[in-house]
């Protein structure tokens, strides 16, 4: 049996806690698997002949795909647990990457192919942070589900944040196909890791302490308790469809999603880029300035997921989760404007770091609002709201070297400030101090 309960200098270790490592170590290594196109993109655009308007066409396919297959992979994982589901996950994302490394040079129809596969990769990560949500929403009690959520994501910043330096070394040595092998290797061993350590609930896992296994149950039972306080009677057990898209702010968190996925991409798509050819720097000094958004999204993700938990716990929900989320978002759009228009090179790259950072204090916010608002079928409605967040990056990942293109980088950056104010608008629609209301057995589908 794999020891997951680790003991040193006589503390054990929560268990509930390393899983959350590991799907912080699955976050960044799909991050490092759908970026990789990105800091390989001047070489494959080469290599194929595509350009930066259909190398934006690449890119999108893999949001679409992402996008569309968001509520399939919510449904996988309330129905088979997250186990499986992230499992079989992460194989298929490793079976689309090696396809685009064996891809022949001079293959007719390049393009195609390429955006077939994009598609197919985005479909397989769907399914990841739905179902790390379905497994907060089994394992975390309530007043610790912005800290571990910030950890998941920090998993993003860190998984972006390695890819330019590490993936850049390997390029320069072995080429770009050697960067995609290794990418399709780590997304499978990390699979292996998290089939072989984890469960679907704490019930199941038989090295769960039973101290721990009662603290669970007890955080817990804090949803229920807030359901009573509201007048639900009881936690939700089964929603029907209905009942999940005619929540008045599920509008709300999905167009606050979607702004803060057009903001994101920008960086995942084209900082990159934009530090190499718009801002001078050589590909090694771009690679490693591009790492300075990813470090202050790891950093301040997880600093916004403490921040939610302690703003949550003394004053309220609705302060920790939403009034939190807008005020990290009206900053990122400052930092968006101010960095943008930075005349030195260096400034314009630590500017545009800080705006990163701000953005991802507010993401543990929209996944430990659906935790909130859902409870144990959170994987459901938080990818109902994540379809939001990719389909905001599908559009900028084509629409960002657009306006660059007729209207300069200036402008590109302006956009996605105004699009991250707007998001931070949106949060004050949000109420997740109000969980879903039980519906009537007879009208009820369960979604799991």
């Amino acid at each position: 049996m794999l020891l997951v309960q680790m003991v040193s200098m006589g503390k054990v270790y929560k268990l509930r806690f390393f899983l959350a490592f590991l799907l912080f170590s699955l976050s960044a290594i799909a991050f490092l698997d759908r970026t990789n196109i990105s800091i390989a993109g001047l070489q494959i655009s080469e290599e194929f002949g595509l350009g930066y308007q259909r190398l934006g066409l690449i890119f999108s396919a893999f949001l679409i795909g992402y996008a569309g297959f968001q509520i399939p992979a919510g449904w996988l994982a309330a129905r088979f647990g997250p186990r499986r589901v992230l499992a079989l996950g992460t194989l298929w994302w490793g079976i689309a990457t090696l396809l685009v490394a064996i891809l022949p040079t001079g293959i007719p129809g390049a393009l195609f192919f390429l955006i077939a596969i994009r598609l197919l990769l985005g479909a397989g990560e769907a399914v990841v942070y739905p179902a790390a949500n379905q497994f907060v929403a089994q394992w975390i009690p309530i007043r610790e589900r912005g800290i571990i959520n910030g950890l998941i994501f920090a998993g993003v910043g860190a998984g972006s944040g390695l890819t330019p330096p590490l993936l850049n070394w390997i390029i320069s040595h072995d080429g770009w196909r050697a960067a995609f092998y290794f990418s399709a290797l780590m997304g499978a061993g990390i699979g292996l890791v998290w089939w072989l350590a984890s469960r679907d609930t704490p019930n199941e896992h038989p090295s769960l302490s039973m101290t721990e296994l009662q603290e669970i149950e007890v955080g817990l039972s804090m949803n229920q308790e807030r359901a009573l306080h509201n007048g639900n009677g009881q936690e939700k057990t089964s929603l029907s469809w209905k009942e999940l898209f005619s929540r008045r702010d599920l509008p709300a968190l999905m167009m606050g999603y979607f702004c803060f996925g057009y903001v994101s991409w920008i960086y995942f798509s084209w900082f990159f880029l934009y530090m190499a050819k718009v801002r001078g720097f050589d590909l090694k000094a771009s690679a490693q300035i591009s790492m300075l958004p990813f470090l202050s999204m790891t950093l301040c993700c997880l600093a916004g997921g403490a921040a939610s938990d302690w703003l949550s716990s003394r004053k309220s929900l609705r302060i920790g989760r939403c009034y939190l989320a807008t005020g990290a978002l009206f900053l990122t759009g400052l930092f968006l404007l101010f960095g943008s228009r930075a005349k030195s090179p260096v400034v314009a790259g630590v500017i545009l770091a800080f705006g990163a950072g701000a953005l991802y204090i507010s993401q543990s916010s929209f996944w430990s609002a659906s935790n909130d608002i859902a409870g144990r079928r959170s994987g459901m409605f938080s990818s109902i709201v994540n379809m939001g967040g990719q389909l905001g990056g599908a559009v900028t990942a084509s629409l960002t070297p657009w306006i660059a293109q007729n209207f300069g980088w200036t402008v590109s950056f302006a956009v996605a400030a105004g699009f991250a104010v707007l998001g931070g608008i949106c949060w004050l629609f949000v109420h997740p101090e109000h969980p879903l209301v039980p519906a009537k057995q007879e009208e009820s589908v369960n979604v799991a």
